[in-house]
């Protein structure tokens, strides 16, 4: 996942934390949180496969 792309994903998270505040709806703030921990999580499992495929192709496989 790219800079940008993750960033974006973060912000539009963080977005609807915020509306859900606002209009005080406690289940839109929390699908907020909840999406932005998923995107963080995938973008850390993209980083740990692309190692991974560095380590493979260097030959240093654990």
């Amino acid at each position: 996942m790219n800079t940008i792309a993750y960033r974006l994903l973060l912000v539009l998270c963080v977005a609807v934390e915020v509306w859900g505040v606002v209009i005080g709806v406690q289940d839109v703030t929390l699908v907020g949180a909840i999406a932005a921990l998923g995107v963080i999580g995938v973008d850390r499992l993209l980083l740990r496969a692309d190692r991974y495929e560095e380590f493979v192709e260097a030959g240093e496989e654990r």
